[in-house]
């Protein structure tokens, strides 16, 4: 077993490293900038290291930094969580070179699925559909022989993106050249990578990923799916597992896919397939080479621990869950609670007054949240996960509402109100799985339509 991990990150999530740690007799290292030295795990590590100020690019972001501490500390393995460094191919590397065990996978598959259009070409490769699209990467002098044979509407976007910048609609020819060379720009501008590439859009596909395991040596299992199709601006807002309303054929055909994919590229640790699911069918869009922020609800349905199986992975001793292991019990969703307006979804950073976590039969909250806690400006508003798991999607749904009801967090704004006031009331998401646009085109149109009607 690992001795002595340094969780490079912050936050809710370092919090749950720690606790992973704490429950397999593992020793921990927490790091933390000069604006965070209030942060709730560091309370529970073993020990603390200051990295840096402020800024990410100083501290998060500074792999030197991180290093030096791990070696201060006499560390053995890095676990970079999510965001920050946790899919950066030379960050894994250099902790490799640098005599520790990187917790997650080899540098050479974070970069092979890092990069879109490499991605596709291997999924492509294993079987695993994909969404109709370029062969080759884009550019103004062959965009339009490859968008005769997608086809509009299409969609282009940055091969090396996320979190939905540098991306692109072209409905008309016209327009194609513009968009291709706009996107070109965005793309060098938030990843240092200019290349695009075009896929066809799809009108209203719902976003359903797969959560796998894999050993590194070519043994992989999948945790089953979730549906994350509630979102804004491309980013999640609610998720849930399993994913509502698949056709049970198509799902297992996916399932096996995605584990025959990680077989072959002999994939270690945890990682996600993301796809688009429209009219029966799935199409591969990218996969994320680390742990989720929605892995909770993986955890609820099938009591297995994925930070847990990570740090068993890392630390060489294998996968020893079999695929007959893995059952579906019940259902779970998760709501990402913010520090932002919820209306105008503006950051509110500040001082939590009062923090009050609900409880009760199925309920989590992973959250890094207490009562005094100054939320700092400089980081992702994302400030904790409220999950509910029952007996079934309607049982699940239930108890989040209350328990939605039962939290507090007072001193600042948050987007509970938006959960608890406007999604979980709608019939028609309590009823069935929604697609991508539903939140930003119907749920959230509403409030436009009733603030002006105020306004006027």
């Amino acid at each position: 077993m690992l001795q002595k991990v340094l969780i490079a990150n912050r936050g809710e999530i370092a919090l749950r490293i720690t606790r992973a740690c704490k429950a397999l007799g593992i020793k921990t290292v927490g790091v933390y900038s000069v604006a965070d030295q209030n942060l709730m795990h560091l309370r529970f590590v073993d020990e603390a290291v200051c990295i840096g100020a402020a800024a990410s690019t100083d501290s998060y972001l500074n792999i030197p930094a991180l290093l030096t501490a791990a070696e201060l500390t006499g560390a053995d393995a890095i676990h970079p969580g999510y965001g920050f460094l946790s899919e950066n191919a030379e960050f894994a590397e250099a902790v490799e070179n640098a005599g520790f065990i990187f917790i997650g996978p080899r540098p050479e598959h974070i970069r092979l699925m890092g990069n879109k259009v490499s991605a596709i070409h291997a999924m492509k490769k294993a079987g695993v559909p994909t969404v109709p699209g370029s062969s080759r990467a884009v550019t103004p002098n062959n965009a339009l022989a490859e968008a005769k044979n997608i086809g509009f509407p299409l969609i282009v976007k940055a091969a090396s993106g996320g979190g939905g910048r540098g991306m692109r609609i072209v409905e008309r020819v016209d327009t194609l050249l513009e968009s291709v060379q706009s996107a070109q720009r965005d793309a060098e501008l938030w990843f240092g990578d200019d290349t695009v590439y075009m896929e066809r859009f799809l009108q209203k596909p719902r976003h359903v990923e797969v959560q796998i395991l894999a050993d590194g040596a070519g043994k992989a299992i999948h945790l089953y799916d979730r549906d994350c199709s509630l979102q804004r601006r491309h980013q999640k807002v609610l998720e849930e597992a399993p994913a509502p309303d698949l056709p049970e054929s198509a799902r297992q055909d996916i399932l096996a896919a995605c584990v025959h994919a990680c077989e072959l590229m002999q994939y270690r640790g945890a990682g996600t397939f993301e796809f688009l699911f429209e009219d029966g069918q799935f199409f591969f869009i990218e996969m994320n080479t680390r742990v989720q922020v929605e892995h909770p609800v993986t955890e609820c349905i099938t009591g297995v621990d994925i930070i847990e199986q990570q740090l068993r992975i890392a630390a060489g001793l294998g996968l020893t869950l079999n695929q007959e292991d893995i059952v579906v019990r019940g259902h779970a969703i998760e709501c990402r609670i913010n520090a932002e307006d919820p209306h105008t979804f503006m950051p509110s950073p500040g001082q939590v007054s009062l923090y009050h976590a609900a409880g009760g039969a199925g309920i989590r909250m992973d959250s890094h949240l207490y009562s005094g806690y100054q939320i700092p400006s400089y980081y992702d508003s994302l400030i904790g996960k409220l999950i509910a798991h029952g007996k079934d999607r309607s049982t699940a749904i239930a108890r989040l509402r209350q328990a939605l009801d039962e939290t507090l967090i007072v001193g600042i704004k948050t987007n509970i109100p938006l959960h608890r006031d406007l999604i979980l009331t709608d019939a028609k998401f309590c009823q069935q799985a929604m697609d991508i646009h539903y939140l930003e085109k119907t749920l959230l149109k509403k409030i436009e339509k009733t603030d002006e009607k105020k306004s006027a």
